[in-house]
Parts: C-alpha cells; structure tokens; sequence
C-alpha cells in the first residue's frame, strides 16, 4: 500500500513478545503443570481442580501418589498445525506439607510404626 503522506509502498514490521505463563509451561504441543497437593490428598486420593488453556477442570489424585506422580490429560495441549491432532497437558503432582505445624500429625508420625521399612535414598549411595 501507498506509504503516509504519498511515500512509496513498504513493508509493515510487527514484533511480538509473548510471557511466559506464572504456571503452565509448553513442550512441543504438550502443555505441562506442577501442581501442589496436601500429604492427605495424596495418600489418600482426592479430587482436585487443576488449570488448563481451557480453563479449570477436576482431576483424581490416586490414592498413595507421590511427588513426582504425572497424571494425563488427553487432548488438553496445542493443536498441531501440521496433524490437527492435539498434544496432552501433563500434570506432575508436587506433595506439600502444611505451611503450619500440626501438632497431631508430628504426633502421629512420631508414634508410627510403618509395617516395611525404606530406604528411599539406597539407589543413591553405594
């Protein structure tokens, strides 16, 4: 198109700058998300709210999940352009103790005798 003021046609420039997201993250098609979950929600199970690009929706936390757990949300990622098929959002579960101690679970704790031991770290150490 004509330039301003009857100048010569030119090409439009237009830069963009997208944020980063406070939470969900994108890896390829697939949108990605650490969630907090209470010590109870996860030894327990527990239905949760979880954010997506769609907006909230409720989840089931598995009874006995642990930080690390990735639960899947078919179709809750990007369309890709190419396939038209959408990627996933994964959720990875993030156990939290509470902000507060909590005189009854220190109690609990320090009375409880698990029925098999564990050593979490063996892997670790030689």
């Amino acid at each position: 198109m004509p330039g301003f003021g009857g100048g010569p046609a030119g090409d439009a420039y237009v830069e963009l700058h997208v944020e980063p997201h406070p939470f969900l993250d994108r890896k390829d098609d697939n949108i990605h998300v650490e969630v907090p979950v209470t010590l109870k929600e996860a030894a327990l199970g527990a239905r949760i709210e979880v954010p997506t690009i769609g907006g909230p929706v409720t989840v089931t936390v598995p009874k006995g999940s642990n930080t690390g757990t990735t639960l899947r949300l078919r179709d809750r990622g990007i369309r890709n352009r190419k396939s038209g098929q959408r990627g996933h959002q994964l959720i990875t579960l993030k156990v939290v103790l509470p902000a507060v101690e909590e005189p009854e679970l220190v109690e609990f704790l320090e009375t409880w005798r698990p029925k098999t031991q564990q050593d979490p770290r063996k892997e670790m150490l030689p």
